[in-house]
């Protein structure tokens, strides 16, 4: 992925949707998986491309949605900044579908 161009729409909840589905998914594949290496790149890239979207928005940062979303990217984030090249524990897994499907229920709320 080019780190110059933003794979946000600008619009939050779709954003937040999108985000948390592809991260879903990436927390999901096998340790044997041939992508897997790129798809934990994507996935920080995606992660610091959404807090760096809606970080500094008075208009979102304060929601519940936006919140529950920073506290489990601030955790794949990290796990994949310290422990690169290592699977995501099974209760870190179980945390962030929580927290990551939370954050989209809170988004579709928001929607209507």
């Amino acid at each position: 992925m080019n780190a110059a161009k933003t794979l946000m729409t600008g619009d939050f909840a779709k954003d937040t949707i999108s985000v948390s589905s592809t991260l879903k998914e990436t927390i999901t594949l096998p340790k044997e998986d041939k992508g897997l290496s790129e798809a934990e790149k994507d996935a920080v890239f995606l992660i610091s491309d959404y807090i760096s979207r809606y970080r500094n928005r008075s208009q979102v940062n304060t929601s519940n949605t936006f919140t529950t979303m920073q506290t489990a990217l601030n955790a794949l984030s990290g796990h994949y900044k310290t422990f690169a090249n290592r699977p995501v524990p099974e209760n870190l897994k179980e945390r962030l579908n929580k927290e990551l499907s939370k954050a989209e229920k809170l988004a579709v709320k928001e929607m209507n």
